[in-house]
């Protein structure tokens, strides 16, 4: 789950990282210029489930809605403020809760179309926003009398202890309200919030600076190879795209290969060249990392200084200290602990991979160390040739939206969840997604989703969920609570469609991906809480439903419904799916590896004491810290700190360890389902639906987990799921 570079007022504001700038603060005066009836931002919308004509919005439209929301929502804690009564849950807190909606609402629009959809003169609107909202937000968080009055509900609501009378949802939200304040330095004297304003609005420049730069290196770097032998390996369908890439790049004739991964990775995978594997190899590790304008390393090593710099601001050791307060870990040593115990088998299990690979090799007449460019190409050819399996033709047995029917199919036996395709009357959020009306079992709407499966010019690489809007509750003119549906969307950067007209096959990581990204929609659809400072899980749990619904895409009673080639209808062949399950743990050294040294990096950068000094060159620390380690030499980090748009770009800042940490609970939380002998048991998914998918962030992680699963996780199955067990 990809966040956005900044994080939304009302939901993400305890971990925003930037600030102001003195430029173009709203005033009531501009606010009164806009055009209500025509921005389609905040006119009434007519078409149905109140989707907004999204394809209609302008720059001008978001602007003025952007600074509408300003306005509104100054005023609104203006009015908190000056409330002359005993601050107390309504008047303050829930006020408070619900002050900012319409600036939210704007801006979570503008950050997921502008993810899906840059162009330049959204870029340019970025650095306009920005630092305008990360303003806004530190005039919110630093006021001492808005503070006082959400200090006192807080301080009332402990001394009442258990005769509070509030809910147990409300006082979560006293206390997450609380905290993003303390987060956000009001409690600061006001030269230190002086100082923590502008290393806010330094951090919110280069955060924007390096996601645009990487944004750039993704869909601009191009490997250009002039003959079609020299791609001897690589399926048709790929030849094909390459050439149509070259076309549209105005070399036609030629074969272009962007940094994007349905365009790069099967040349790594298939392509028997190995100048050109090394070719694509180095161009995609080293984006943010070449001699150029979009060159991301001054900026990784001021990021890390200046985090480092706000937090001993709030009190902290480290960045990492105040980020993991609250999370599930807690503290960095939970989440080394973690990551250490994984390290070791994981290392073991890559090195005997390595061997299969020299073997490969010595078949092609290389008696050389293999590289990191000959991974996955060799490792392919180790793995079919031990499972006798053949990648490109499994391929053929997942067409995408066969894939998504498997998908809604999971979702339908688990939940009880239907999808109706809306083909008229919606405006088009992208004209390749398509939408569907999500019906919940008692036939009532929870909200929209959008698939957005193919890769373009101006979507951010790699795979994610987003919203267009969130689940909230609105009360009407007679106090009574109206549920706004949310409406969810998937982007990806799935294999497309060839130009000779074969459909758009996937390989399995793609399917699993597919799978993952919608276990997260399921997560924000069925979402039901009424106060959005209640409305986040914390990073490390956020995960689970999502990964947790990776374990159907293969399960066998699933293929069967989705996994159907795409020119005979033929279901997949029982002994294929064998050998897939067979197949399935090789190469787990490998990907368990590169996922442990980023996130192994994105810590050692967050936990570092000491300013960092002006030469600090962040590839060398890298490559000092894995190697130390022990870290196979062939093993690149899955993403290296320039191209590391979690942990650099901000929203998995000390976070990329959560993936594991949820595998650990997705993992143990699958098996409640397969110990009752059903994956489909209707009591086992009736409890994660109730403890772990509807709550929000209203309890704790570890609460929720315990209270679906009985007891706390154990590390053994992910052992077991990953081959990492011997």
């Amino acid at each position: 789950m990809k966040l956005p570079i900044l994080p939304t007022m009302a939901i993400f504001a305890s971990s925003l990282l930037c600030a102001c700038s003195p430029q173009s603060a709203a005033t009531e005066s501009n606010v009164q210029n806009t055009a209500y009836d025509t921005n389609p931002l905040t006119a009434r919308p007519t078409a149905r489930f109140d989707i907004p004509a999204y394809d209609q919005i302008t720059i001008d439209n978001y602007r003025d809605a952007i600074n509408a929301g300003i306005a509104k929502h100054k005023a609104n804690l203006k009015a908190i403020v000056d409330n002359t009564a005993a601050p107390d849950f309504d008047n303050t807190i829930a006020a408070f809760d619900a002050a900012g909606r319409d600036l939210d609402a704007a801006v979570t629009i503008f950050s997921t179309l502008s993810e899906s959809n840059s162009t330049e003169a959204i870029r340019e609107f970025e650095t306009e926003v920005y630092p305008l909202l990360a303003s806004h937000s530190d005039d919110v968080y630093m006021d001492a009398a808005l503070f006082q009055k959400v200090k006192a509900v807080y301080d009332k609501m402990k001394a009442e202890g258990a005769a509070c009378p509030l809910s147990h949802e409300q006082q979560s939200a006293v206390k997450h309200i609380y905290r993003q304040f303390e987060k956000a330095g009001a409690a600061l004297s006001a030269v230190d919030q002086a100082k923590l304003r502008d290393i806010n609005l330094r951090l919110s420049d280069l955060q924007l600076q390096f996601s645009q730069n990487l944004l750039h290196e993704t869909n601009n770097t191009f490997v250009t190879i002039a003959t079609r032998d020299s791609l001897a390996g690589l399926p048709e369908g790929n030849i094909a795209a390459a050439a149509e890439m070259a076309k549209e790049q105005g070399k036609p004739g030629q074969y272009m290969f962007n940094m994007q991964r349905p365009s790069c990775n099967p040349v790594l995978q298939y392509c028997s060249n190995r100048e050109v594997r090394r070719r694509v190899y180095n161009a995609y590790y080293n984006r943010g990392n070449q001699p150029n304008d979009h060159n991301n390393t001054a900026i990784c090593r001021q990021l890390v200084q200046l985090r480092l710099e706000r937090a001993r601001l709030l009190g902290y050791k480290n960045a990492a200290e105040g980020i993991l307060q609250d999370r599930m870990a807690k503290n960095q040593e939970a989440v080394y602990n973690l990551l250490n115990s994984v390290w070791g088998p994981a290392v073991a299990k890559a090195n005997e991979e390595l061997a299969d690979i020299r073997v490969e090799m010595q078949k092609d007449g290389l008696n050389c160390e293999p590289e990191g460019w000959d991974y996955m190409y060799y490792s392919s050819r180790a793995k079919a040739a031990k499972f006798n399996i053949d990648e490109e033709l499994i391929s053929e047995y997942f067409e995408i939206n066969n894939v998504l029917e498997g998908i809604f199919y999971v979702a339908g036996k688990l939940y009880g969840v239907t999808f109706k395709e809306i083909t008229a009357d919606v405006p088009a959020y992208e004209k390749t997604a398509q939408a569907w009306e999500v019906i919940d079992k008692d036939g009532s709407t929870l909200g929209v989703f959008y698939s957005d499966y193919y890769p373009r010019d101006g979507k951010g690489a790699g795979a994610w969920m987003t919203e267009l809007r969130k689940h909230s509750y609105t009360t009407d003119a007679l106090g009574q609570q109206k549920r706004e549906m949310p409406v969810i969307v998937n982007v990806c950067n799935m294999t497309k469609p060839t130009a000779d007209g074969k459909p758009a096959l996937q390989n399995l990581d793609n399917v699993e991906t597919m799978f993952h990204e919608f276990g997260h929609a399921l997560h924000f659809l069925l979402h039901d809480v009424h106060y959005d400072a209640v409305y986040n899980v914390e990073t490390d749990f956020v995960e689970l439903p999502s990964q947790i619904n990776e374990h159907w895409a293969t399960d066998p009673a699933v293929l069967a419904v989705y996994a159907k080639h795409y020119k005979t209808g033929e279901i997949i062949p029982a002994a294929l799916v064998e050998k897939m399950e067979a197949a399935g743990k090789y190469g787990q050294g490998f990907a368990t590896v590169e996922y442990l040294a980023a996130a192994l990096v994105d810590m050692d950068l967050h936990t570092l004491t000491e300013n960092v000094p002006g030469d600090f060159d962040v590839m060398a620390f890298e490559q000092q810290q894995l190697q130390k380690r022990g870290i196979p030499r062939q093993i690149y980090p899955r993403y290296r700190v320039t191209n590391f748009s979690h942990c650099m770009g901000g929203g998995y800042t000390a976070g990329y360890y959560c993936y594991l940490w949820s595998e650990v609970l997705d993992c143990d939380g699958f098996e409640a389902f397969k110990e009752t002998g059903d994956v489909f048991n209707q009591d086992v998914a009736a409890r994660f639906r109730k403890y772990c998918l509807t709550p929000g962030g209203i309890d704790d992680g570890m609460t929720m987990y315990v209270n679906f699963r009985g007891h706390e996780p154990s590390i053994d199955a992910l052992l077991r799921k990953r081959g990492l067990d011997k």
